[in-house]
């Protein structure tokens, strides 16, 4: 019988669906990351105290919360997904698009996907560069999005 270890999180890829966007030519490498954030969800709540009672408030789910999304990566030269920040934060052409953040197995297939709805650019930077330090420049986007969903791709087995 084999043994389900949870995967490693260092395998993973981000599929842009940048088809309907005009001027923006997609790369292999605008795949890859070095850090993917972002990637929860709370629940906002609303407190409501009731008459007579002192000893306690009743505390309700009001709606959900989802953070940014900070996507870290070494600059690359000629990047469709830079192509697209630059058009929205530059020209104000936003241009929302769904992606997927998929972990993969040793096989390269998605384990686990996660479905980012309706995501646009809110910032764009690059770190500082400093001629003391033998370091990559390093791009940071950040996306704001409505939501995710989660799909765990990989095949159940019953013990």
């Amino acid at each position: 019988m084999p043994v389900d270890y949870p995967p490693p999180s260092f395998h993973f890829r981000v599929v842009f669906q940048m088809q309907n966007v005009k001027g923006v030519t997609l790369r292999t490498e605008d795949a890859y990351f070095q850090s993917v954030s972002g990637l929860n969800v709370e629940m906002q709540t609303e407190s409501i105290k009731e008459a007579g009672e002192n000893r306690f408030e009743h505390v309700l789910p009001a709606r959900a919360r989802y953070p940014d999304l900070v996507l870290k990566r070494g600059v690359l030269k000629d990047s469709g997904v830079v192509q697209w920040c630059r058009k929205a934060i530059e020209y104000f052409l936003v241009e929302p698009i769904n992606l997927q953040v998929q972990l993969l197995d040793e096989n390269h297939m998605p384990l686990i996907e996660w479905h980012v709805i309706h995501a646009w650019p809110k910032k764009w930077s690059v770190s500082d560069l400093n001629a003391e330090q033998s370091s990559l420049l390093i791009e940071t986007l950040e996306l704001n999005y409505n939501f995710f969903s989660v799909n765990h791709s990989a095949p159940q087995v019953n013990p």
